[in-house]
């Protein structure tokens, strides 16, 4: 029970970092791109798949293509997925430009990052919840005695925390990000 209860809670942590990674801050971050699906010979796939994606300065990511015959289809997938980034087709790709933060636009990311701090911290009261339930039906079907059950429980609280605090870690540093 116990590794499976991590191994759920390291789930939902897993999930906010891929969420904040998908937060635009002033700086180019090669993780933004990840969610984007270019239509390629007729399939949609992750730009990954179809050129390199490397940080060229502070505010500046390189798409370098391996077909140049995809550098409009990966164009037309950046500005549809609409990131508020500029975009600037050469030869050898695209340079994916990502402007300043406005302040307006500071506090709309750290209210978004907030709403996944909160989905994420949801999340983990539901799995203590179920592992909970899943104690106490064992402990009246005499499975455990009550110094076990005492210890378990005891035991999903302090799995708990450690994650809350992860989160709260995680989203420190998103809004730290967000305010430089």
């Amino acid at each position: 029970m116990n590794s499976e209860i991590k191994q759920r809670l390291d789930e939902v942590v897993v999930w906010l970092q891929k969420e904040y990674s998908g937060i635009r801050t002033g700086q180019a971050n090669p993780g933004l791109l990840d969610g984007v699906k270019v239509e390629s010979y007729g399939t949609y796939m992750p730009i990954m798949q179809v050129g390199s994606i490397s940080i060229e300065d502070a505010r500046t990511l390189r798409v370098s293509v391996w077909d140049a015959s995809q550098v409009s289809a990966i164009e037309k997938a950046i500005r549809d997925a609409d990131l508020g980034v500029s975009l600037s087709a050469d030869s050898s790709g695209l340079r994916v430009i990502f402007p300043e933060l406005t302040s307006e636009r500071r506090v709309q990311l750290l209210k978004l990052a907030k709403t996944k701090l909160e989905d994420a911290r949801i999340s983990v009261r539901g799995v203590r919840d179920e592992e909970m339930k899943e104690l106490e039906k064992d402990f009246k079907a005499g499975g455990m005695g009550e110094d076990e059950k005492f210890t378990k429980k005891e035991t999903i609280q302090k799995s708990v925390e450690e994650t809350n605090n992860k989160l709260e870690s995680l989203f420190n540093s998103k809004e730290r990000e967000l305010s430089a």
